[in-house]
C-alpha cells in the first residue's frame, strides 16, 4: 500500500487568504515523499470558491510530481460547490 501525507485547511479559506494558504501547503509538500496526499477540509468553516481554486492548484503540483491528492472531511457546502462547478472526481485519487 502507498504512503499517505495528511494535511489539514485552516477555518477560514477564502481569496484573501488563498496565497499564503497555498504557499504554506506547497512548502509543507516540499518536505514529503509520500504517494497520496490527503487534505483533510474538515476544519473549514468560512470558504468560498477559492477553497477549490488552492485545492486544484495542489493537485496539479502533485500530479507533475506523480503523486497523488484526496480530499477527506468535505464540509457540505464545499461538496456542493465542487459539483456545481463539475470538479469533485478531480480531487479523489483514481
Amino acid at each position: 500500500m502507498a504512503a499517505t501525507a495528511t494535511f489539514a485547511l485552516p477555518q477560514r479559506l477564502t481569496l484573501t487568504e488563498a496565497g499564503a494558504t497555498l504557499d504554506r501547503l506547497t512548502g509543507a509538500l516540499a518536505q514529503q515523499t509520500d504517494a497520496t496526499v490527503v487534505v483533510d477540509a474538515g476544519s473549514l468553516e468560512v470558504f468560498d470558491s477559492a477553497a477549490l481554486s488552492v485545492l486544484l492548484e495542489l493537485r496539479r503540483r502533485l500530479l507533475s510530481q506523480g503523486k497523488a491528492i484526496r480530499v477527506s472531511g468535505w464540509p457540505r457546502r464545499l461538496e456542493d460547490l465542487a459539483g456545481l462547478y463539475g470538479v469533485r472526481e478531480l480531487l479523489e485519487p483514481a
